[in-house]
Parts: C-alpha cells; structure tokens; sequence
C-alpha cells in the first residue's frame, strides 16, 4: 500500500483523475473498477473536463460498477445507475454495451452475483479499481463482517450506511433500500490497482483504521492492506487521524511514483 496526501479535496480528486487518465491513455481498452458517492464527483467532473478538451478517451474501454441499490430500477434517478449517467457516462464517449452495473431488479441474487462475476472474467479483470470508503469501512457495500473471500452478492446494509445515504432519499434513512447487490471483497482484490480516494474530515477515524489498523473482517477497507497495488489519495481532513504521518510524508518526497503525482497536481 501506498498513501499520498494532497491539500484539499479537490487536489485530491485531481490526482486521481490523473491516474485514471494516465491509465487509459497507456492502455485504451482499459478495463475500469468504479465507485459512486459524493467523493467521485469531483473525479468524474474532472475526466469529463478533460474528455472535452479532446485529451482523454474511453472509446475502448469497459467499466465495471461496485454495487447498486436492489430493488431501485436503473431509470429511477437514485440508483447508482442515474448517478454514473449524471456524471460521466452522458458526458463521454465510453460504449453503452460496455458500462455494467449489478442489475438491482434482480430477482434471483445469486444468479446475478454469478453472471456480474462472469462478465469481469469475460472482460479480462479489472485494471484499475476506484473506491472510496464508508463510515462503517466498507468498500463496495462489503459491510462490517464481510468474508475477505466474498464475490458479487446480496448485502444487507449497514444503518450507519443508510443514515449515511439519506440525502439521495429526501433525507429519510428509511427509504434508503436496506439491501444492495456488490462486488465482493475478494473481487476487488484481484484487481490490477485499487485506488482509494478519502476527502474531509468525517473519514479521518475510519480511514486510519483501515490503514494503519488490524486487518479484519469488521472493517473491509483493511484488505487493502493485503492488495499488491494500492494506492490511497486522502486530503489534509481525511488524513488528520494517521499515526504515521511523517512517514507518509518522507515516502511522498522519496517514491518516484507519488512525487510525481504531487507535481502533477499541482503540489
């Protein structure tokens, strides 16, 4: 695992989106891990801007989603669906038959954590997985007690993370479905790359547990730690918990690879 902390969220994101673009641009038929949330909206605007500069491209690339609501259509204008519509997919030129999501109108959830799995394998694995992480640690919906061995599957939903969702659902953590399809922990381990993206101060006590923390099944984040190439990008807020800053700063200054991220984003 590698972490590097940038100034602000919006730098933060920026440098994600560097590596999503740095990442296509090496290999166009890119198959892409994605997450949805408020911390990605900064990233997808960000490779939206660049898209339309002419200067990204997803033509050849497929996308992978973590999770969707069950029981929440794609036309419903809170499922994770309307989401990736709202912020990337109308904007650039990535193929509609190669933009997957959970089907959360699944009636046999078993069946369809089998054929999502499928369509990763089909598609080559995923080269670089975005995440960001949960109150309650999760990544994907992989709520506390997740098996580290888990695949794309039915999840019940934490109450944390419904309170957590209310604002897509008129503010009522009761309307917010109290169940969701995802990709299991296992499967966001065999991607190539995860990266991780925490913003403000609210992910500050989760997030220095899931890295500097035990690893177990309580908090899902802390597979990463096992992950052959992960990369967390947190803010000032976000990393206001860590125990190790001055490490984290010294790899920063002396790992090639995240001093040239930080000049890439302007730090």
């Amino acid at each position: 695992m590698k972490l590097l902390i940038r100034p602000d969220a919006d730098s933060a994101a920026e440098t994600v989106a560097v590596l999503v673009s740095a990442q296509l641009r090496g290999k166009p038929d890119s198959v892409l891990g994605l997450a949805t949330g408020r911390t990605m909206e900064r990233v997808y605007a960000a490779l939206v801007r660049e898209h339309r500069r002419g200067r990204l491209g997803f033509a050849g690339a497929t996308s992978f989603n973590l999770d969707e609501y069950v029981g929440i259509a794609p036309e419903d204008p809170r499922s994770y669906r309307a989401f990736m519509d709202a912020h990337l997919f109308r904007h650039v030129d990535l193929p509609p038959h190669r933009r997957h999501l959970p089907d959360g109108m699944a009636t046999d959830h078993a069946a369809e954590g089998a054929r999502y799995e499928a369509l990763i394998r089909a598609a080559g694995g995923i080269d670089l997985q975005l995440l960001g992480i949960g109150g309650t640690g999760h990544i994907g919906f992989n709520e506390p007690l997740s098996s580290f061995a888990s695949r794309t599957r039915a999840v019940v939903l934490a109450p944390r993370t419904r309170q957590q969702n209310r604002g897509d659902f008129g503010g009522d953590a009761d309307a917010v479905p109290p169940r969701a399809i995802t990709m299991g922990v296992a499967t966001i381990g065999e991607s190539r790359r995860a990266v991780l993206l925490a913003t403000g101060s609210a992910k500050a006590e989760i997030l220095a547990l899931a890295v500097e923390g035990p690893i177990t099944a309580s908090i899902s984040a802390t597979a990463l730690q096992m992950h052959p190439d992960c990369l967390v990008i947190a803010d000032e807020d976000a990393a206001g918990r860590l125990r190790g800053r001055s490490y984290y700063d010294h790899l920063a200054r002396h790992d090639p690879e995240l001093a040239m991220l930080s000049g890439d984003a302007g730090g």
